[in-house]
């Protein structure tokens, strides 16, 4: 495996865009008059900007600073925002409560939540280094597939062990709203995505039906990161299949740990999808070796004790589709309506009613197996 790993991981670091860009010697000035001063010393001087273009949701950038320091920074997209989004107080509070918990969590700095600055909230985290494998692996890496399936487990264990975190009696606790999480998802989703509806998409109303009827109760609370994805991974220089940190807490909660796993398996396309689904895909999860989506499920329930059954799994998938169109409808309509003129979202439509179809016809196919009905196989009972 190269170890010439570095220069990839900032690959996807580009020239800020015209309508992302913002006033960085008042963001370096605000941030000098706030940190002690032997930190000061190292963020001194005007650093070099530039954008990670991995994300859709909230903008980050990396801020390179002549003494070699560099720092990231996240604040919010521009256009409208749906309610209780991209809010970077949250997202810095939950990151630094979590930190000693759960040593993946980048390191915060600072917070400001004056617009005035900016001219939006932001904050301020350590960056850690490492390449990201974003809709391929890293291209300075060669991988085996036996590497690859090292990889792919010890991502799915970085969602067991953030399950596991005990948050009784921290401030992350204050995050659940108690029972009725899967309700409030379904609903919470299905309302924010009538609010981003444009006229070229699906109504998705025969699946929030399907989803309302055969919601199951909450299995469990628990820290759920609620964006898991290996586009929000950064792996380790000296080796590749070792990850180091875990990204982007904005939506992270308390919550369902089943409702997490379906929302990251939306987003695992595999080399045997359909053409379709696999235009669509985001990271690199087609390549050989990487688990496939029945195999993630099997080892998160073999690690985590959880019985689950075959068919009570696909409301965990019908779900989590759900869901990604919702994403992806509200970063369409800022397309849509010209609030953001990014060419990466135009066919975020055309993925919305992919993910619609692609719903519907998972429901057709377990109606034709008779539903959830008693005659049901537990996940690791057998090769799944």
């Amino acid at each position: 495996m190269s170890r010439s790993v570095r220069r990839s991981s900032r690959d996807a670091a580009v020239e800020v865009r015209d309508e992302d860009s913002f006033d960085v010697e008042a963001l370096t000035s605000w941030l000098r008059r706030r940190i002690d001063p032997e930190c000061s010393q190292s963020l001194s001087g005007t650093p070099q900007v530039k954008q990670f273009s991995g994300g859709a949701s909230n903008l980050t950038y990396l801020l390179s600073y002549p003494s070699g320091r560099e720092v990231i920074v996240r604040r919010p997209p521009p256009g409208t925002k749906s309610e209780g989004a991209h809010e970077m107080g949250r997202e810095y509070r939950v990151q630094t409560a979590l930190r000693p918990h759960f040593p993946l969590v980048p390191a915060t700095i600072a917070l400001c939540e004056d617009d005035n600055v900016i001219g939006s909230s932001f904050y301020l985290m350590e960056r850690v280094d490492g390449p990201i494998p974003r809709q391929e692996l890293p291209p300075a890496i060669s991988y085996t597939p036996e590497q690859v399936a090292d990889l792919s487990r010890r991502v799915v264990d970085i969602l067991v062990d953030l399950h596991s975190v005990k948050i009784e009696g921290t401030e992350l606790a204050a995050l659940g709203k108690g029972d009725g999480y899967v309700n409030r998802q379904i609903e919470g989703w299905a309302k924010r995505y009538d609010a981003a509806r444009t006229r070229n998409v699906g109504s998705f109303s025969v699946v929030v039906e399907w989803l309302r009827l055969n919601q199951p109760a909450d299995r469990s609370a628990v820290l759920v990161h609620n964006d898991f994805r290996l586009d929000n991974i950064v792996l380790d220089s000296a080796d590749p299949t070792v990850p180091v940190a875990l990204l982007d807490w904005e939506m992270a909660t308390v919550g369902d740990p089943l409702m997490d796993l379906g929302g990251a398996l939306a987003y695992w396309v595999q080399a045997d999808d359909d053409w379709l689904f696999r235009r669509f895909r985001r990271q690199p999860t087609h390549v050989p070796g990487m688990l496939t989506r029945r195999e993630v499920v099997a080892r998160y329930v073999e690690r985590t004790g959880i019985d689950l059954t075959e068919e009570q799994w696909t409301f965990y998938e019908v779900f989590g589709l759900f869901r990604l169109a919702g994403i992806c409808q509200q970063i369409y309509y800022r397309y849509y309506h010209r609030q953001t003129t990014n060419p990466a979202f135009r066919s975020f439509g055309i993925a919305v009613l992919a993910l619609e179809w692609r719903c519907r016809r998972i429901i057709r196919n377990i109606e034709r197996r008779g539903g959830h009905g008693t005659a049901q196989r537990r996940i690791g009972d057998a090769q799944v």
